[in-house]
């Protein structure tokens, strides 16, 4: 963690996490905080006379109120031509899919749970000393228009969109949706790419089997990414499998082709920090890129009750979260976050966790210089 010069103004009473966020607050710039300010009195029109704080427009633009305004994703600008992506730094695009669920569907629903419950937060990370507004640009592109009753012309539809956002030059973050997207997503990303591209895949189950129902479902998707020419499974690492949950076929697949499994057990006995490292040696293994896919089932069912295959027994958020910051300290191409099923939350905690996942994983990117990607 880096300091500055403030640090020594501070007293000692603070703890070692706490000291470095009170100063790195210090060093953060506020331009991009009163461009908005100006802009929202500039579109939104000067508050009533009453009000005191002369910020405040009349309508709501910006941050605040959190409970106020369109649900774009951290309220990011709606960009409705989507031709103009290249020009942020960061890109969120939804993926409204479930047609491949094999028990409790809703995950349709994702992008829409993400987007509302992140209103909640705000732009700056107390612990990670980030304020996104003041470092990147983001957009939120709205969803992939999905096909409901056809899966195959779906992944279609999920490659040529996120291709498009990676080959723009913009981090792509995707809401999803089931995790059969994973596939398509990563053939999106992979035809980028002369090298190797590595995943690193929290969930509780393998995914790894070649058809469940008789077709490719959200437990088959890297079956499928890893028989891509460049997407060899040696660099699929698996984090926080496990439960009764686990389909033979899967692990089967998995023995065979040699993807590498953490459970949950493993993580926690070896340590999160080592963990993180094993699974970062692994997935860069002469990789060009990694691409980052996390279910939120690999969190233990009493934090995600909105998903369809909740199994007991998964990570605590604390123990997660500081295993995304791990990742995410080194460069990315981008980030999944399925099976958020809102019509099975109870008050909106997985959508939040789901949104958590992201926030941590762009500022830890951003802290460690990743984003915004320099031009080389």
């Amino acid at each position: 963690m880096s300091t500055n010069h403030s640090e020594d103004e501070l007293h000692d009473r603070y703890g070692p996490e706490a000291r470095y966020a009170v100063a790195a607050e210090a060093s953060l710039p506020t331009t991009k905080w009163e461009e908005e300010v100006a802009r929202g009195l500039e579109l939104g029109l000067p508050g009533a006379d009453s009000i005191n704080d002369k910020r405040i427009p009349a309508f709501s633009r910006g941050e605040l109120p959190h409970f106020a305004g369109i649900n774009t994703f951290l309220k990011a600008p709606y960009v409705e031509d989507v031709r103009t992506c290249g020009a942020y730094d960061i890109a969120i695009l939804g993926v409204p899919f479930d047609g491949g669920t094999t028990y409790r569907p809703g995950t349709r629903f994702g992008p829409q749970g993400i987007r509302r419950i992140s209103a909640l937060y705000g732009p700056y990370s107390f612990e990670l000393g980030v304020d996104l507004r003041e470092s990147v640009t983001m957009a939120d592109l709205g969803d992939v228009f999905t096909i409901p009753a056809n899966i195959e012309k779906t992944f279609d539809q999920i490659t040529k969109a996120v291709s498009h956002v990676y080959g723009s030059g913009a981090f792509p973050v995707v809401l999803g949706g089931d995790h059969s997207i994973g596939y398509p997503t990563t053939r999106g990303v992979a035809e980028h790419l002369e090298g190797k591209l590595g995943i690193i895949h929290f969930d509780r189950h393998v995914d790894t089997q070649e058809t469940d129902l008789d077709e490719r479902m959200h437990t088959t998707p890297w079956f499928h990414a890893t028989n891509l020419p460049n997407v060899p499974p040696e660099n699929l690492v698996q984090i926080g499998i496990g439960g009764w949950q686990a389909p033979r076929p899967g692990v089967k697949v998995g023995r065979e082709r040699k993807t590498t499994i953490m459970t949950v057990t493993d993580c926690v006995e070896m340590g999160i920090e080592q963990a993180a490292a094993r699974a970062l040696e692994i997935a860069w293994d002469g990789a060009e890129a990694v691409w980052l896919s996390f279910d939120v089932d690999c969190l233990d069912a009493a934090f995600v009750p909105g998903t369809g295959w909740p199994e007991p027994g998964g990570f605590l958020p604390r123990e997660v979260l500081k295993f995304i910051q791990l990742v995410a300290a080194t460069p990315l191409a981008g980030i999944e976050v399925v099976e958020c099923s809102p019509p099975y939350d109870n008050a909106d905690i997985t959508s939040l966790l789901a949104t958590r996942v992201i926030c941590d994983t762009l500022g830890c990117l951003v802290r460690a210089g990743h984003l915004p990607k320099r031009p080389t």
